[in-house]
């Protein structure tokens, strides 16, 4: 089990992220457009610094759903091999046996 600090760390990091998706991104069609004078992008960069750190897309990771665990995810269903592989031995994923010979 990860530490409960670095779970909620992430949660704190989702909602960051959420609150601050649609100014960061026309801020970023500001600082990337070529048509627009230099003096315009570069306070649109400025504003762009100003935001938290945390509210960028890549500051997040991935994380187990069940467990929290940061490594071995698996995208497509939200969890770590770990937790995979119990609920597979406990029979809780239809289609899903460990195969054993």
């Amino acid at each position: 089990m990860a530490k409960k600090a670095m779970i909620e760390r992430e949660k704190k990091r989702q909602k960051l992220v959420d609150k601050y998706a649609t100014k960061r991104a026309a801020l970023k069609e500001i600082a990337n457009d070529e048509t627009k004078p230099m003096e315009e992008r570069f306070k649109a960069r400025l504003k762009l610094a100003q935001l938290p750190r945390n509210s960028s897309a890549t500051r997040l990771h991935n994380r187990c759903q069940l467990t929290g665990r940061p490594k071995a995810y698996y995208r497509k269903l939200k969890m770590s091999r770990i937790a995979l592989r119990d609920l597979a031995s406990a029979g809780q994923i239809p289609g899903m046996v460990k195969s054993s010979w």
